[in-house]
């Protein structure tokens, strides 16, 4: 790969010194590890990154990136599977110092910082018995998973983590500082409401929290051959589940971890994962027809919601490719498409092939935003992780095969956190026609040159 064209000696010392981070060009001992990201398959080479400690070091960095005619790019967990936190040639914005999260108990409001991530913002509020919806792994970072809808385990219960955005402050692409709520630029308050991080940079965002007194989570494990026969019954278990149930029907690759068989690990196998914002009694009660279908292993336990945060978490350094296809229904025939598809995913590897429940909150939330998904019943989620290159081709088709598999009951829309880069026509089905036109006169807006474009991007309109 090509490297990028050097800054200038002057102008980048000249940036350091308006910044209170630190400025890292190529050549710099820690170049290679501060441009590294989540997902192995990214191999980007920016020509300078901006670790940010304040929105006046994040303002100074976009005012440098124009100056400069660099394309800009935002990072803040890094989880981007079509590895938009980065640029070749361009200017990084590194949030990862900007982590703090203050919480307020007596309003259930925490700040949290753009650089934060779940972990960050779960162990700061666990002390006080609150939480709110986070992604389900604990590396994710809150800023752009919230701004992109924000879809987790207590989705059902208190909605995405969107719906319980109440204020953001943002940087925009005019190097401005500006507070956004529903009073204070209320338009484009509606549009970080699903829209992403098309607008500016978001330094904090307040979210709203919710007393969780209790968590639990159940996983019971299957041979992958009985998957066809189980899943129906997960599907009418989770259709009559109380909001606090969530959690997803899984195909994977059996771990080498003390609860399973040791005839399962490294085979294929169906694990059905229910997690529930209450105690491990109430899981048992509502799971009742799940637990006497003869899994050959089990886990069912309370544990912190911050702890079951971190149960799926995915080493960083491997090769990813993901989608998403949202359901309408998820009859028989969808069944078999979803079950068939399973053992022609890479095993052993990493890779899971998911499909995760919608409804309870998100089905009866009325709000306008740009989300249209949300009245899904169910979301297919190929989540393809692997080690080896030589595996990227099949991965790849085996994602395709996947959406390809269950389009016939897609609604045609899809959450834009779980895709890579798979055209504009797919960008405008993550919002819908109607709210992408609304998007991007917002983008003509705050942003019409389209400055902050690493991302599923809205055109200025």
């Amino acid at each position: 790969m090509a490297a990028p064209q050097p800054v200038a000696v002057a102008a980048l010392d000249g940036l350091r010194q308006s910044v209170s981070g630190e400025v890292i060009a190529p050549g710099d001992p820690v170049y290679d590890e501060a441009r590294t990201l989540f997902n192995a398959m990214i191999d980007r080479r920016p020509a300078v990154i901006v670790q940010c400690e304040s929105a006046a070091d994040v303002a100074a960095a976009i005012r440098f990136g124009r100056e400069h005619d660099l394309e800009i790019a935002v990072r803040g967990g890094g989880h981007s599977v079509a590895g938009l936190a980065t640029t070749d040639g361009g200017l990084v914005i590194d949030l990862r110092r900007m982590h703090a999260v203050t919480v307020d108990p007596e309003d259930r409001t925490a700040r949290i910082g753009g650089g934060a991530t779940m972990s960050h913002l779960d162990r700061a509020t666990e002390p006080f018995g609150l939480a709110t919806t986070g992604g389900r792994a604990s590396t994710t970072g809150v800023g752009g998973f919230t701004l992109g809808g924000g879809s987790g385990w207590l989705e059902r219960k208190f909605g995405l983590a969107c719906d319980n955005l109440i204020a953001a402050e943002l940087v925009t692409a005019e190097g401005t500082e500006i507070h956004v709520d529903a009073e204070a630029h209320p338009e484009l308050f509606w549009a970080l409401h699903g829209g992403g991080g098309n607008f500016g940079v978001a330094t904090s965002l307040t979210l709203r929290l919710h007393p969780l007194a209790a968590a639990s989570v159940a996983m019971l494990i299957f041979p992958a051959a009985r998957g066809a026969e189980v899943l129906p019954v997960y599907r009418d278990v989770l259709a009559s589940a109380p909001d606090e149930m969530g959690g997803g029907f899984i195909y994977l690759t059996g771990p080498p971890e003390d609860f399973m068989p040791e005839h399962l690990v490294d085979q294929a196998v169906a694990l059905v994962l229910l997690t529930y914002a209450g105690p491990e009694a109430e899981l048992r009660g509502a799971a009742g027809p799940l637990l006497g279908l003869g899994h050959e292993a089990e886990v069912i336990m309370g544990l912190p919601y911050a702890e079951l945060q971190c149960m799926f978490d995915d080493p960083p350094g491997l090769r990813n490719y993901w989608s998403a296809e949202y359901l309408d229904a998820l009859p028989s025939e969808a069944v078999d498409a979803f079950c068939d598809r399973a053992e022609s995913m890479i095993v052993p590897s990493n890779s899971q092939h998911i499909l995760f429940p919608m409804g309870g909150a998100l089905a009866r939330d009325d709000s306008d935003y740009p989300l249209p998904w949300r009245s899904a019943q169910w979301a297919v989620h190929p989540f393809g992780i692997w080690s080896d290159m030589a595996d990227d081709e099949r991965g790849r088709q085996w994602v395709r095969d996947v959406r390809s598999a269950v389009e016939p009951w897609s609604l045609g829309m899809t959450y834009l956190n779980f895709i890579g880069l798979e055209g504009p026509e797919r960008v405008v089905a993550g919002f819908g026609a109607a709210n992408y036109r609304r998007l991007a006169a917002v983008k003509k807006q705050y942003d019409p040159d389209n400055v902050f474009r690493r991302n599923h991007n809205v055109r200025p309109g």
